[in-house]
Parts: C-alpha cells; sequence; structure tokens
C-alpha cells in the first residue's frame, strides 16, 4: 500500500546574488519516514533546512507540508513542524522539566495539558530522574534526549534535525539513535535529518538524498545506493564518493569543524 507523502518540495530554489545555494531541489518524503539529507560542506543542506523551516524564504519554487505551502503559510508550517539545531536550544540554567514545561506554553498549551506532556516525553526519553536538575549537570547525551523533547511538545507532523549526534561519545549516539527510530516507531514522527556521520544515515534512514553544489545528486533507499555503486560489499562512503565526487572528510571545512568544536564543548 502506498503511503501518503507528507513533504514535497517543488524545484525549491535559494540564491544568494549571483551564487545558487539551492538549485531547483524535488524530493518527496513519506509520512512516517527517516529521510537523511547528505553532502559536502556547502552542498546546501543547510539553506534546504532553513527553507523548509521558514528561516529562509525561497528565490523560485516551494514546499509542500501536511498540504501547506512554506512560501504562503510560514506561521502555519511552524505549528506543524518541530527543530532541534546543531547548537544547544535549551536553558543550562533551568531544570529539564522547566525548559519543556515553558516550551509547551509558547505553543499555549493549556496548563494541565503542558505539564501531561512534559511528564510524557520526560518518560519517553528517559529523563525523569534527572527532570528537577539543572540541565547545566547534563551529559550530551541527556541534553541532545531533552532538546527532542523540547520539539516534539506541540506533536509535530515533522520533526528537523541537523546533526543530532554531533558532539556526543559513543554511548550517548547510540542512546540517541534508539530515541530517534522510537519516535517514528511510537509516533509515526516524520524525520529529516542532517548528518556527516555516514553509518548514521544507514543505519536510521529509511530514504537518503545527496547534494552536490546545490543540486539532488541521487536519492534512494540505502540498500539501493549502495547497490548503485555497482562494487562488492559497497558502503555509505562509498556512494558519497561516487556521487558528490569527495570524501565524507572533505566535507568538513573549517566552519563545520570549528561549529562541531564549539558544540562538542558545549555538549561537555
Amino acid at each position: 500500500m502506498a503511503m501518503a507523502l507528507l513533504l514535497t518540495t517543488q524545484y525549491l530554489t535559494k540564491r544568494f546574488h549571483a551564487f545558487t545555494a539551492l538549485d531547483a531541489l524535488t524530493i518527496s518524503i513519506e509520512e512516517g519516514e527517516i529521510f537523511s539529507l547528505l553532502g559536502p560542506n556547502g552542498a546546501g543542506k543547510s539553506t534546504c533546512i532553513k527553507l523548509l523551516t521558514t528561516l529562509l524564504k525561497p528565490s523560485s519554487g516551494d514546499a509542500i507540508i501536511d498540504g501547506v505551502s512554506v512560501v504562503d503559510h510560514p506561521f502555519r508550517i511552524r505549528r506543524l513542524i518541530g527543530y532541534v539545531p546543531q547548537m544547544i536550544s535549551v536553558d543550562g540554567t533551568l531544570t529539564g522539566y522547566e525548559n519543556l514545561l515553558l516550551f509547551a506554553k509558547l505553543y499555549d498549551l493549556p496548563s494541565q495539558e503542558a505539564k501531561q506532556r512534559v511528564n510524557e516525553y520526560l518518560g519517553f526519553m528517559e529523563l525523569q530522574e534527572a527532570a528537577h536538575k539543572p540541565v547545566r549537570t547534563y551529559s550530551g547525551g541527556m541534553i541532545r534526549r531533552l532538546e527532542i523533547a523540547q520539539s516534539m511538545m506541540h506533536r509535530p507532523k515533522m520533526l528537523f534535525l541537523d546533526e543530532p549526534t554531533t558532539g556526543l561519545d559513543p554511548i550517548g549516539v547510540q542512546t540517541v539513535w534508539q530515541h530517534i527510530l522510537e519516535l517514528k516507531k511510537q509516533f509515526n514522527t516524520t524525520i529529516l535529518l542532517t548528518t556527516h556521520i555516514m553509518d548514521e544515515a544507514d543505519k536510521l534512514s529509511d530514504h537518503v538524498a545527496f547534494l552536490s553544489r546545490g543540486k539532488l545528486a541521487a536519492v534512494g533507499t540505502p540498500e539501493e545506493l549502495k547497490k548503485s555503486v555497482q562494487s562488492i560489499d559497497s558502503s555509505m562512503e562509498d556512494v558519497f564518493i561516487h556521487y558528490t565526487k569527495e570524501s565524507p572528510d572533505s566535507e568538513r571545512g573549517f566552519h563545520e569543524v570549528a561549529t562541531e568544536r564549539k558544540t562538542t564543548r558545549r555538549l561537555g
């Protein structure tokens, strides 16, 4: 049975003067799937996320999320989506409970319902024991899980995760992966994530899209993409090199490395 499409982009384009950061991107994302966006530094990943979360306006084209245009109805879109940026988005001086309650109030949830959802997502993210401790005492993995919980308080149709495991240790990475998969399973959340970790995209994704110089280079399931390289035991690294003509390490320029190191320091 065919799945319903939750997001489609229609020749989505963003130009900065003479430079085209995203060039006529056309993709579709099914409801309830995890979709990963990969590409070298400067490929257009961040621009794409900013367009889809209404932080930027397209130069041309459009994107439709649950039947709503990001161009025509940006405020309605913000009610439909959750967004976890790479940089820290919670207040370290507040407790985990207070952070979530504040975010629930920003979405005008009634007091009793807000408290119920705070407790629900603290439980879902296994943060009950730390709920009333200042977030500055949390580990990096706990902070990421709290941020994901925060982004889910208004029950968004779609969740955008920008490099969700940057700066985490291996245990933190595995825990965040587990909870991302549980969001899909338990809440049928549609997730679009960016990552430079090929194993992350391979293990989590239903579909993967590669961008190169602002253009869509390839899209498919991880298995389809690995088979398309036509070599024995192809990995996602092989696919990355094949379609972008670069290695995964080469994507991380000065700005990206600096951002990752700052995020790592802040996550502890």
